[in-house]
């Protein structure tokens, strides 16, 4: 599952054979961010070389969980390109308006 927060992006997956959840990222502060802000039991934050995402942390469900019912809870934006903006950058928002942009290609 893509996660495209105004803290960050992320990729949540099962590993094979693991009970928890691996939560990865592309740039490191968007994991740290997380963690700071919404789970502070997320593992710590690993660091692989030649993966598809550089930076991967471990949690739990239930704490994952509990992390996106607060980052709802959170949502005080009416545009969420410009609240990107605003806490990590026009660059970021740049990035995420592209994504934006392509996936307009799926509306009929």
């Amino acid at each position: 599952m893509w996660l495209m927060t105004n803290i960050g992006f992320f990729s949540v997956v099962q590993k094979r054979d693991d009970d928890v959840l691996t939560v990865r990222a592309r740039v490191k502060s968007d994991l740290e961010a997380l963690k700071e802000k919404y789970i502070p039991t997320l593992g710590n934050i690993l660091e692989g070389k030649g993966t598809d995402y550089k930076y991967r942390a471990k949690v739990s469900r239930e704490d994952l969980a509990e992390a996106m019912r607060k980052i709802v809870v959170d949502i005080d934006y009416s545009n969420f390109k410009d609240s990107v903006a605003k806490k990590q950058g026009y660059k970021r928002a740049s990035i995420y308006g592209e994504v934006w942009s392509d996936l307009m290609s799926l509306q009929k």
